[in-house]
């Protein structure tokens, strides 16, 4: 017996200084990646090529939690790329002596086809310089090729592929799942085109929504043969007839079609560079990345700190109520970064950013608020990303001026309410009934445990009728239009941007860039500095603040894959709550 405690009492022992140890070692690895997070300074040399490889999540904005992301079994961090530090860095680049051209290093770029029309169009206007861009890859994709276009020179790995098929699009639909479960979605709605509802009471698209899958796609993909089309001296007839007869098999082919000017490997490539900026083969290629391009001090525009600001407002993800993250929209946080931005009387002019494709009705109704407001004492533009539709335009509809990308995704106004009956699976599947006593008679309106009658969907359908007609008079307010006409093209239909444009959603197409120079000449601002808001959090209190879940997403995401999208999604069915203004942002373009 004594023998037996000595030794648990040291398994005890060893384990706290295990653990204590461990502990020490943990904080010191996530000091020093907080530490090695923080801004550099970088020096660079003469005949530098900026290597432009995006080969991570593009977000508009990246956090500045250096552990977001990050892969506990693999302990790296895959932090995103900020597509404000893309675009920033490849202006810069332009007007740098020591940057004598851009490197396209590509092979998947993921991220939305807005914000690949921005990186696009930045890179077109930094050829305006004349220094070179050259791209390269071991295999394109579509969107990957689309951007490769700009470049002076395309080449492919001689064993490589570019995919040139056309687009198409991947809805889910949980109708049978849910039937086989005995749960029954019990959904009101307004509008033809709400598509967000249809994967819970259809096994397929409508034909309301595949019409207007039909047309946005289209939309979009006729831009993609354009954009090509220009760049490579490529008749949009040649291009069509190369994807539907898949023409573009292999490098051969595509050199013979002009799809490309070379076939090389990546040593021929670097070999090829160092001539263009006259190094010798012996030595080495100097390369800077994004990530510590955007530490190179940069020349100061003004002599003196500018007292002026433009606010850049990002507004991410679904919209909530509450504080939101970096991944989402919270209508406390962002209400409040646009009343302070209307307060300060430094800020002259607010640009927001939204990539959503909406969530909380009555969120985006206390973002609308704001914006709204502020529109009156200062110019609001705003600019959408890959996504503004449904709560998205609706935060954006009051804004002065609109400017998107003819490839965003927008439009959408419509209004579901959705809610849950499980009685059936509680009773068939787990053995469990539910009895209530009430004191009175839609105490328990909204509860999962019974079908909700047909007095109470009448309740919720003037709800949501409530709320749609709400919807249209911002909409027709803010853009000078009456509601009838916002109800024609409204319905819950989803438009790209070009189309929004031609039915007057949308004034400008453009991406942040002309955003800002927008907001600056609405504010007849000559001299301005730009602040981004939200202000993001320290570094190290966001890790300990998402420690927990973030180790939990890393797992799962590891094991899932590829496949971790469909848990994503199922666990954002969970979080839909009271009438919703969203579109189904959970589709698959390719």
């Amino acid at each position: 017996m004594k023998s037996f405690l000595k030794y648990t009492l040291a398994t005890i022992v060893g384990v706290i200084i295990a653990s204590f140890i461990g502990g020490l070692i943990f904080f010191g690895v996530v000091g020093s990646i907080v530490s090695s997070s923080k801004d550099k300074t970088v020096k660079i040399k003469p005949n530098t090529i900026l290597h432009l490889k995006l080969n991570k999540k593009i977000v508009d904005r990246a956090s500045n939690n250096p552990m977001e992301n990050f892969n506990f079994q693999a302990f790296e961090a895959k932090n995103n790329l900020g597509l404000n530090d893309i675009l920033e860095n490849i202006k810069t680049a332009k007007t740098d002596d020591n940057i004598k051209g851009i490197y396209l290093d590509l092979t998947v770029i993921r991220t939305g086809i807005a914000s690949i029309e921005e990186i696009r169009n930045a890179l077109l206007d930094f050829k305006q310089s004349n220094k070179f861009i050259v791209s390269y890859a071991d295999y394109y994709t579509q969107s990957s090729y689309y951007l490769a276009t700009v470049a002076d020179t395309i080449y492919l790995n001689p064993e490589g592929i570019i995919e040139l098929k056309g687009l198409h699009a991947e809805l889910m639909f949980f109708k049978g799942a849910l039937k086989k479960l005995d749960v029954e979605p019990q959904i009101i709605r307004h509008g033809k085109f709400k598509s967000a509802v249809e994967p819970f009471m259809l096994d397929k698209m409508s034909e309301a929504n595949r019409e207007q899958y039909n047309a946005f796609m289209g939309s979009i993909w006729d831009k993609f043969l354009k954009g090509i089309s220009e760049q490579r001296n490529i008749s949009i007839k040649d291009l069509t007839n190369y994807v539907d007869n898949l023409a573009i098999r292999n490098p051969k082919s595509a050199l013979k079609h002009k799809i490309i000017d070379g076939i090389k490997y990546k040593d021929e490539i670097i070999s090829e560079l160092k001539d263009r900026v006259k190094i010798e083969q012996n030595k080495k290629l100097r390369l800077i990345s994004i990530s510590k391009y955007k530490n190179v001090p940069k020349k100061p525009k003004y002599k003196h700190l500018v007292k002026n600001k433009i606010a850049v407002i990002y507004a991410s993800g679904e919209i909530n109520m509450g504080k939101g993250s970096d991944k989402t929209i919270g209508a406390e946080k962002l209400s409040s970064t646009i009343r302070k931005a209307r307060l300060d009387t430094t800020i002259k002019a607010v640009v927001l950013r939204v990539n959503s494709p909406g969530g909380s009705a009555l969120a985006s109704e206390v973002i609308w608020r704001e914006v709204f407001l502020t529109k009156k004492v200062k110019p609001v533009i705003a600019s959408m990303g890959d996504v503004a539709a449904s709560g998205g335009y609706y935060i954006s509809c009051a804004a002065d001026t609109i400017v998107a990308s003819p490839n965003t995704i927008t439009g959408s106004i419509g209004v579901f309410g959705l809610l849950w009956n499980g009685e059936k699976f509680l009773k068939n599947k787990l053995g469990i009934t539910v009895d209530r006593v009430k004191t009175n008679k839609y105490a328990d309106l909204g509860s999962v445990t019974r079908r909700m009658t047909a007095s109470e969907r009448d309740i919720i359908q003037t709800s949501v009728e409530d709320i749609y007609d709400t919807f249209i008079s911002h909409v027709a307010d803010g853009r000078n239009m009456t509601k009838e006409a916002v109800d024609e093209i409204g319905q819950g239909r989803v438009w790209s941007g070009e189309n929004a444009k031609e039915i007057g959603l949308v004034d400008v197409f453009g991406g942040l860039n002309k955003a800002v120079e927008i907001a600056a000449e609405k504010a007849n601002l000559e001299k301005y500095r730009i602040v981004s808001l939200p202000k993001q959090v320290d570094p190290f209190t966001q890790i300990m603040k998402q420690l927990q879940g973030d180790v939990a997403t890393s797992i799962i995401r590891n094991k899932l894959g590829s496949e971790y999208k469909y848990y994503e999604r199922i666990q954002q069915l969970t979080k839909i709550n009271g009438c919703q203004a969203r579109i189904p942002f959970d589709i698959d373009i390719h």
